[in-house]
């Protein structure tokens, strides 16, 4: 007999996919039992109204509810929280609330933390956009030029991992654990995954996971999200010594050569101008092998979506106060061993 799952979604201004968010869940090629608890945020547009629709449309189907449950922070590492200690399943799956999983994507998470002995499991966080844009941005999300060798963006063997993309828990490792650290307003899968692994957990990654991810649909947008996950692994890596690598100090070094080459290129000598020149010559090159198969139209915009990633993700490396990485530091949660007990 399969274990009853319950899927945590925490939503913020979703109302472009939140329905077909949920019934990707609730079309699960999964026997057992599900439940669905989205935690809504103070959002702006219509996500509330069609959450309240899917809490009606599923009220009767004894296999697969929705439910909510408030989130007045926004914060979505409270959301979480607030989500598991409404939830009441041995399994946890974070789904966000653009993110649409494959149809037997909860099945077969479930199969490897049986065959594995994980605590979490999770896959490939695989972009799709529906037009031009949002087709260039997921090429450069899946290419190793954009993101470097991240398994979860690109792909490859399954195996322990440090970190993935969402997760699918057991709950007792979540409630372990305590749940997630609230003060990280990013970077609050790397985190929790952290104090897992130094319990002693196991964190496996799988490309048998697929989870279809919508990029965000302007440069404005993705030049912000990208600089909130430099901003935040700057965090990281003051709250934990030793996590940097040369993949991290990529964007902040390109940033800090062109700016540099700039300068020196309009007060000193043309030469200064072969930094920024190389660079993009570079991404364009990148952005060849990534456009293949996609329209004209989507292939000109990849040089656009990688040098946004690149430039707002080095940027807010470079300038993530250390004030925050002490806000953070001093709620640090140490991990906790098995027969130790924190509550969510």
């Amino acid at each position: 007999m399969l274990p009853p799952v319950s899927v945590i979604m925490p939503v913020l201004n979703e109302e472009r996919y939140l329905r077909t968010s949920v019934r990707h869940i609730l079309e699960q090629e999964y026997d057992g039992e599900m439940e669905v608890v989205i935690a809504l945020g103070p959002s702006t547009d219509r996500t509330d109204e069609i959450a309240a629709e899917l809490v009606a449309e599923t009220a009767s189907d004894p296999r697969a509810r929705v439910t909510t449950v408030p989130n007045p922070t926004g914060r979505t590492p409270a959301a979480l929280n607030a989500a598991i200690e409404a939830s009441r399943h041995p399994i946890v799956v974070r789904v966000d609330g653009h993110g649409m999983l494959s149809p037997n994507y909860i099945a077969t998470a479930v199969r490897l933390l049986e065959e594995t002995g994980a605590q979490n499991v999770g896959g490939v966080m695989h972009a799709e956009g529906e037009n031009a844009w949002e087709d260039a941005v997921a090429a450069a999300m899946t290419s190793k030029i954009g993101v470097g060798n991240a398994a979860f963006h690109t792909g490859g063997e399954a195996g322990p991992a440090e970190t993935v993309y969402l997760g699918v828990f057991r709950r007792e490792a979540l409630e372990r654990q305590g749940g997630y650290n609230v003060e990280f307003i990013r970077a609050q899968d790397w985190e929790l995954n952290f104090r897992i692994r130094e319990a002693g957990g196991l964190i496996w990654f799988s490309p048998e996971l697929r989870v279809q991810y919508r990029p965000r649909p302007s440069v404005r947008a993705l030049a912000k999200q990208y600089k909130d996950y430099g901003r935040w692994r700057h965090v990281v890596a003051r709250y934990h010594q030793g996590s940097i690598n040369l993949r991290y100090l990529a964007p902040p070094t390109a940033v800090c050569a062109i700016a540099a080459g700039l300068v020196v290129g309009a007060v000193l000598t043309p030469l200064g101008f072969v930094i920024p020149a190389g660079y993009l010559a570079a991404i364009t090159a990148g952005s060849l092998p990534a456009g293949k198969g996609l329209s004209l139209k989507a292939r000109l915009r990849i040089p656009v979506a990688l040098a946004t990633m690149h430039m707002s993700w080095g940027y807010g490396f470079l300038t993530s106060p250390r004030s925050l990485a002490e806000k953070v530091i001093e709620s640090r949660r140490p991990a906790v061993l098995a027969g130790e007990t924190e509550t969510v």
